[in-house]
């Protein structure tokens, strides 16, 4: 089968999903993919938008604004009617399963290029919006229980997680990215969208919005829980309702070196799991055992992980069960923060955390070879991915 590589990949900064106060509250969903979109493309002008097949693009809520957002984005921005469009839901791993579609389509001979992209506007499109669940999913869970909180709640009680640990992994997290904020780490991946601060003023936004320089442990201490009586998940153990979108060019090796394109890594495989949904936080651990047998390698073959931080309790657990370490900070783990500081807009998340693992191996690690990015996802999904530096 032929060899899939990843070109380049861009997206917007993340922004709060407020209808007064977040940065991209007067842009509509689709602007913002497209603004992507020409981003890309105007990084990388020997890829045509008339030469790709196909743009698979993963939103958790294909309703209202995201309702086939990956095409009607495409047609809005005035790109080629002839290329197909795809928007997946997988719910938190729809970017990465845009990847894994994409790449397989490669695999067997589809097509040679391809945009992977992934988009989720959580103020237009609440997590809320359009839900039906089936009356029989009562018979099997409790409807409360199949809440994100609510989950998150009952990882933490089942594995006995200590708050004051999980509030570890909250501050590390938002240290680590402002630390690469303040350093530009993120200006390679970031596209400027224009946007509107607090008082209504029109700027470039260049930075993700939710990162707390003023987090402390003692704040944090304060917190009580949204979720449930007595609770122990707080506001600052869990990611932030968000706004944005991301996209990467993913072709055939045999094409792109055809093109004369400039790429470091390749594609080696992707495994989605399911467990659960009571519990959907912990589904990186069969998603990524999975992965792992069916690559051969171990977890310390890894040089880096990007693991999305829906909560601090199931990172954590994730985390551990994985063998990777039991408290924060992790050394290969989510080195620029995660998205209790970076936001989680659903869908687009796990296209997201491939294009920010690229960048930490070309410059934070240049000598690492293999990444690993995974996350966890509504209703019990989970997804993984494995990529491999070539360059």
């Amino acid at each position: 089968m032929r060899e899939v590589v990843i070109i380049d990949g861009v997206r917007s900064a993340n922004t709060r999903a407020h209808k007064t106060k977040g940065w991209f509250r007067n842009k509509r969903a689709d602007e913002i993919m497209t603004a992507v979109y020409d981003g890309l493309f105007a990084r990388n002008p020997k890829v045509k938008p008339e030469d790709v097949e196909a743009v698979f693009c993963g939103t958790a809520k294909q309703v209202g604004q995201t309702l086939d957002i990956g095409r009607l984005a495409w047609l809005a921005g005035g790109y080629p009617e002839q290329v197909a469009a795809n928007t997946i839901c997988q719910q938190c791993p729809s970017g990465m399963s845009a990847l894994e579609h994409a790449a397989r389509a490669i695999m067997v001979g589809d097509g040679d290029t391809y945009i992977v992209a992934g988009c989720e506007d959580m103020l237009a499109v609440p997590m809320s919006m359009g839900i039906d669940f089936a009356p029989r999913l009562a018979v099997r869970y409790a409807p409360g229980a199949l809440t994100m909180g609510a989950t998150a709640e009952k990882v933490a009680e089942v594995y006995n997680v200590d708050p004051h640990d999980m509030r570890l992994m909250a501050l590390y997290s938002n240290q680590r990215a402002a630390a690469a904020r303040d350093a530009g780490k993120f200006d390679n991946e970031i596209i400027p969208i224009e946007g509107h601060d607090d008082e209504g003023n029109p700027f470039m936004v260049k930075t993700d919005q939710w990162i707390r320089d003023d987090i402390s442990m003692e704040a944090m201490e304060k917190m009580t829980s949204p979720f449930k009586e007595n609770g122990v998940i707080t506001a600052a153990m869990s990611s932030p309702l968000t706004t944005g979108a991301c996209a990467m060019i993913v072709m055939a090796r045999d094409k792109a070196d055809e093109l004369g394109l400039d790429y470091s890594f390749k594609y080696v495989r992707g495994a989605m799991a399911g467990n659960d949904p009571t519990m959907m936080g912990i589904g990186p651990i069969p998603a990524v055992r999975k992965l792992l047998d069916r690559t051969g390698l171990t977890i310390d073959d890894i040089d880096v992980i990007e693991l999305n931080e829906a909560f601090s309790s199931q990172a954590l657990v994730v985390l551990r069960e994985l063998g990777i370490g039991q408290n924060p900070p992790f050394e290969k783990v989510n080195m620029w923060g995660g998205a209790l500081a970076l936001g989680h807009p659903l869908g687009e998340s796990g296209a997201r955390i491939i294009i920010t693992l690229m960048n930490i191996m070309k410059t934070e690690k240049p000598d690492s070879k293999y990444g690993l990015a995974t996350l966890c996802g509504g209703f019990g999904n989970a997804n993984a991915v494995i990529i491999e530096k070539i360059k």
